[in-house]
This record gives structure tokens, sequence and C-alpha cells, in this order.
């Protein structure tokens, strides 16, 4: 291969619950829109679209991508081996990956730069995030087939550095490196602002959201010095930048990063102190604490089921964030998202995108005077 960089891209589903299916439509959207970004970027020598969903073709035609159409079932799929595969038989040197909405706010200036430094640089590792990244541009290195590649994309970053010894250099922090499309919160947060592609728009308008609790909680994050509680997996530039350009008092508990890429929750080994205080009170009385100390409340719940050792579904979950407790059959699931909506506070529930690049979004929206382009 020459110079050029060759961009992979994953996307796969198995939606089968209502919930489900809807945030793939919006899923989908975000790559076409995404794959018509990268078809004009220069730099880009060839595009791979590893999925299961035949009904994608369409989409990388009209980019001049190339479908790999995987039949596995998605119990039996294993990013890593897929992806060296890929590398391996198509002797790639320059390789740009990205998930499917995984950084759908990206812009066709950051494609570019990432692309162009990948070209012309003989050794790198560049990605989004060290313990959960969603893109990662590298330059494939001599001991490549002989790494053990994650199942899972979160720690490709931390595996290509501790196992084929390159060096990581993080990406810059904006909105367009920092969004990612993860669950139905995320899918909110874009539905109620400016920053969704035309594909995804027209996805979005479409959908019966209720965005009333998100409302509630920008009339918080608008207004001066009321209390904003961050719990979960919640990193040092998301409170900086919330200091910075909202006039906030923020309660933040940060707890468990890096729980997957480390693994720690396939170990069983999480602990969360919220679960632990959720013992003691319960969770009505949790939940009355939490209005008595803040206004509004963003909570990456995905810490908390794993203090538990739940297991639960894609469609569990997903109706969780939403809110529809009535639908959920679990126990404890049900009347804990019972317990946030009843909470007088407005609460999203979400996973860890909730707490970084949505709550990004969300300072970009909301932060009044920041210069264009700041985000």
């Amino acid at each position: 291969m020459g110079a050029g960089v060759s961009v992979i891209i994953f996307e796969g589903a198995a939606a089968a619950s209502p919930v489900e299916k809807m945030l793939v439509r919006v899923r989908q959207a975000l790559l076409h829109d995404n794959l018509e970004k990268l078809s004009r970027v220069d730099a880009v020598e060839q595009i791979f679209l590893i999925t299961n969903n035949p009904a994608l073709e369409e989409a990388a035609r009209s980019a001049g991508a190339e479908m790999i159409l995987n039949r596995q079932h998605p119990e039996e799929f294993h990013f890593g081996r897929e992806l060296k595969k890929l590398v391996l038989e198509r002797n790639l040197q320059r390789v740009f990956y990205l998930s499917g909405a995984g950084c759908p706010l990206i812009t066709v200036a950051e494609l570019e730069q990432i692309c162009q430094k990948l070209a012309h640089q003989p050794s790198l590792l560049y990605a989004n995030n060290i313990q959960s990244a969603d893109i990662v541009a590298f330059t494939v290195p001599a001991n490549f087939a002989s790494a053990d590649l994650p199942a899972a994309d979160n720690s490709l970053a931390m595996t290509l550095r501790d196992q084929c010894g390159l060096e990581l250099e993080l990406m810059p922090q904006t909105l367009g490196l920092l969004f990612d499309l993860d669950t139905p919160a995320d899918m909110l947060i874009l539905g109620a602002g400016p920053f969704a592609g035309p594909r995804a728009r027209a996805v979005l308008d479409g959908l019966d959201l209720d965005y009333s609790r998100l409302e509630r909680a920008k009339e918080v994050l608008r207004d001066s010095y009321r209390d904003v509680a961050l719990i979960g997996r919640v990193g040092a530039p998301i409170i900086e930048r919330m200091n910075a350009l909202l006039k906030l008092r923020l309660r933040v508990f940060s707890e468990e990063r890096g729980m997957k890429a480390l693994g720690r929750e396939a170990a069983g080994e999480v602990v969360s102190l919220l679960g632990l205080l959720l013992d003691h009170a319960g969770l009505e009385r949790f939940f009355d604490y939490l209005a008595r100390v803040a206004d509004c409340a963003f909570i990456d719940s995905r810490v908390l089921f794993a203090h538990y050792k739940y297991r639960f579904t894609e469609r569990e979950r997903f109706l969780s964030d939403l809110g529809l407790w009535q639908e959920i059959e679990h126990p404890w699931l049900k009347e804990f998202t019972r317990a946030a909506m009843d909470c007088p506070i407005p609460v999203l529930l979400g996973g860890h995108s909730l707490v970084s690049g949505s709550l990004w979004a969300l300072t970009c929206e909301l932060a009044p005077g920041q210069p264009a382009g700041s985000c």
C-alpha cells in the first residue's frame, strides 16, 4: 500500500425490540452521514465497512466503500479477530478505525487532520480516549500479527500501546471527537440539540421521543449557580469544561473509570460506593437525598448495574434510559427507573457517554458567547 489511509468501520446490531430498533435507525443514519464526510477526505485511500446488516449496502456504495458482510451470530463475533484478519489479509499499513456511530459529529476538517497525520508519520497511535476509544488511528507495527487484540473496541488503543509498543497520543477534546451515540440518552441529547447531520436529523424528527426531563435539566444548566450532580465514570475534562463555561455548582462522584477496558466488569470486580449507599438507604430515600443536594442529575447507571452484577439486555437498559419503567420486567431495574423518574429533580440515566460526550454537547449548545469552532 502507499501512503493513503485505510478506514475501517464496524457497525453491527442484533436489534430485537422496538427501542433497540429505534436506536439502530439513528445509528445507521449517522453512519451514512459519516461515510459521506469520509468520501470527501483526500488522504483516504479506501473505506471498509464491516457489518451484519445488508441494508447498509447503498450507503457504502454511495461513499465508495467496500462492504464486508459478517454473518456471525453477535455472541460469536470477536472484534479483534475480525480487525486483525482484515489488516493482515489486505496488507494495510495505515488504519483509521471508527465504530459505526462513534464520533457521529466529527467534521470533515477533523477527519482530514487525522488522516493527514496518519499518512505522514512513520509510527503513530492516535486515539480519542485511553480507556474507552471510539476512534483509533495507527500505523500497523511489525509485531501486529502477534498482538492479542480485544473482543470489543473499547481497549483497542490500550492493547496497541501495551502489546505493540506504540506510543499513544490523545486527540484534541472536541465535540466531534468525543460525542458518541451509545444509548438512548445520547439520542435524546442529539435529537433536542442543533448538531445532527441531515440524515440523522430526518430520522430523529420522525421519532416520538419525550424530551421533557432533558429540557428541565437544560433550564438548570442555563441558570446561575444551581447544583448539578454528575455520577459514574466522570472524567476530569468534562468537569473542567462545565466549570469554565457554565455557572454551576458541580457535585461530582466519579467511580470505576475503565471498568470495561481493565476487565473489572467482566471479572465481577466492580464496587460502587453509590451501590453500597443504595443498599443502606433504599431507592426512594436515595433519590430523596439526591433532590436535597442537586437541582438535576446525570447518572451513569452502568456502574450500578455492574456493581450488582446484573446482566441486563439492551432492551432493558435502553428502556431505563428513556424512563419507561412500566415496560421493564426486572423488579430492581423497574423500581430503580421508577424512583429516578419520580424524583423531584430531572434525572438523566445512561452510560459512560452520557457523562462524557453528551455533557460536552450540552455545553456547546448552552454556553453563552462561545466563539465559532470552540467546541
